[in-house]
């Protein structure tokens, strides 16, 4: 999509001094870069996303929100935000997906897995619907469904629905594509049974086989809008996302994934994610893992 009113691209050049009203937090960067600026991105931030940044992430955000300043043109963080909030195009989409964390895994935090094969082979002909809502670049997603294809057999009927907030590794999930480095935690079983080894051009990669894809589906959600499901699943996982909201947020969120929940359906969140203050939402039933109540 073509970014609306969008600057012609000029090199820009590097400032060999920062303007001395702009402090310490200049020096040697390519940009001006001061706390107006970071300030400023945090309340853009939590505002379109909901996400909390703490002072810590100075470098970070001024790492990546720069990248955007050389792909749309602009030589200042001011100029960039300026024409950012002016308009409502896809460079939105481009900012948030530079602001957000992606750190996955094959079957990370095993434990959880462990516990959906056992929840899933008490009711093995039951129709299940899962939403992982914070999909990233598939290796959660595959994982869920691997489990569900073990635990309920070739025939079992489920329904996995992906999401993220970030566009760019949300297609990288619904591709399904990986180097064969990021599938070496995988037993040859798993590796044998639900990918695919490239040949050719496509050597080194691995792509997970359309019997297992099948069972999946992929779109962008913003959690901290009204959720666009309409029927309840049996199990959300979504992990290690809380961590970066405060707490109203984090009720908020909790609330919308509570409307979307069958009673009894069980909520997987990250080894640092604690929800006590919410027991008339969700009462915690193993490590980590929630019962809608």
């Amino acid at each position: 999509m073509l970014l609306q009113n969008r600057p012609p691209r000029t090199p820009v050049a590097a400032p060999a001094f920062a303007e001395a009203e702009d402090g310490p937090l200049s020096q040697g960067r390519e940009f001006i870069w001061n706390d107006a600026d970071f300030t400023r991105i945090k309340s853009l931030i939590y505002k379109k996303a909901g996400i909390s940044l703490h002072d810590g992430k100075h470098a970070m955000v001024y790492s990546r929100v720069s990248r955007r300043l050389r792909e749309t043109g602009h030589d200042s963080f001011r100029s960039y935000l300026d024409w950012l909030e002016q308009h409502d195009g896809a460079e939105w989409q481009e900012f948030i997906n530079a602001l957000t964390t992606n750190l996955t895994a094959f079957f990370r935090e095993q434990h959880h897995f462990t516990i959906l094969d056992e929840l899933l082979r008490r009711e093995r002909t039951r129709d299940w619907r899962i939403w992982c809502s914070a999909a990233s670049t598939g290796e959660e997603p595959y994982s869920i469904a691997m489990t569900a294809t073990e635990a309920l057999g070739a025939g079992g009927s489920f329904h996995i629905v992906n999401s993220d907030i970030d566009t760019k590794v949300l297609a990288t999930a619904a591709q399904g594509v990986y180097k064969a480095d990021g599938v070496k935690g995988l037993s040859q079983e798993r590796l044998q049974r639900f990918f695919m080894r490239g040949k050719g051009s496509n050597a080194g990669l691995m792509r997970v086989k359309p019997e297992l894809q099948k069972h999946m589906a992929f779109q962008a959600v913003n959690l901290i809008h009204d959720l666009p499901f309409r029927e309840p699943f049996d199990a959300v996982f979504c992990r290690n996302v809380m961590i970066y909201f405060d707490a109203p947020t984090q009720r908020q969120v909790l609330e919308r994934i509570h409307r979307v929940m069958k009673p009894g359906g069980m909520l997987f969140v990250g080894h640092a994610e604690n929800f006590s203050d919410a027991r008339n939402l969700f009462v915690l039933r193993g490590k980590t893992v929630y019962e809608r109540v």
